[in-house]
């Protein structure tokens, strides 16, 4: 998505027209200022680095012989708030009703696992594996990245996924991303007596926030995400340093 989403802008900035050796530092910086006028810090980030990726990529073939890259800095990225749940918030959303238990089901499963809604969506059985030692686990390749990942699954979280289909069958069968979907995961939210945004991305945020609150290693959190760097997870531990400051500041005075 990102990479489609840079070339309409690349296409737009007249890109199209300029021959791979003519792009120096000064394009560079031209197109950098052009995408902060067009879209977020973050998505310039974002799209930047893909330009500066494929230069390298250019050089490494030797398509070209100066790489521009090199050069030219990449904005910064800003910490974006993310909301997640708190435990006793997680244990009134198990209590509460939701008009749709496969919603429930799979965002639960979510908050236990750290899935995506990628990987949620077209989790199949064949997926779900068990062994004596290991216990059950999800070995699966992620939407988003393709890398191939095994996740630990908690027994608890089990109970969520139902009696066991056909290998090749979803898991979650008639879960869809839909507007309604939305609005019946805000009711539930709502039905539970939290005022948080909550979106199903929210469930991600938990898993990760309630590993380092109880303790969990930032590396091994890492891990559990798929994440390829470090740092991306480091955004979780910063949001913990905050709940702790929050949580001294309810001390009596």
């Amino acid at each position: 998505g990102a990479w489609r989403s840079v070339t309409k802008h690349l296409r737009e900035f007249g890109a199209d027209k300029v021959r791979l050796e003519e792009v120096n530092d000064r394009w560079l910086e031209s197109f950098k200022a052009y995408l902060l006028t067009k879209v977020a810090q973050n998505s310039t980030h974002t799209y930047f680095n893909k330009v500066l990726r494929a230069l390298h990529t250019a050089q490494r073939e030797r398509l070209i012989v100066d790489n521009p890259a090199y050069r030219v800095k990449s904005p910064r990225m800003n910490d974006t708030h993310r909301e997640f749940l708190v435990e006793e918030e997680l244990k009134r959303l198990v209590v509460a009703d939701c008009r749709r238990p496969i919603l429930k089901r799979a965002f639960l499963f979510s908050t236990f696992t750290g899935l995506r809604w990628s990987d949620i969506h077209k989790l199949t059985w064949s997926e779900i594996r068990h062994s004596e030692e290991h216990g059950h686990s999800v070995d699966f390749s992620q939407a988003k990245t393709k890398s191939f990942e095994y996740l630990p699954i908690p027994e608890h979280a089990m109970a969520l996924l139902g009696e066991r289909q056909e290998p090749s069958a979803r898991v979650f069968q008639g879960l869809k991303y839909s507007a309604e979907m939305n609005i019946v995961l805000c009711q539930w939210v709502l039905k539970a007596g939290i005022t948080k945004h909550i979106t199903f991305h929210c469930a991600r945020h938990t898993y990760a926030t309630l590993l380092l609150t109880k303790g969990a290693h930032l590396y091994t959190v890492s891990k559990l995400l798929g994440h390829r760097e470090i740092r991306t997870t480091q955004v979780y531990a910063k949001v913990v340093d905050e709940t702790k400051r929050a949580a001294v500041d309810y001390l009596p005075k």
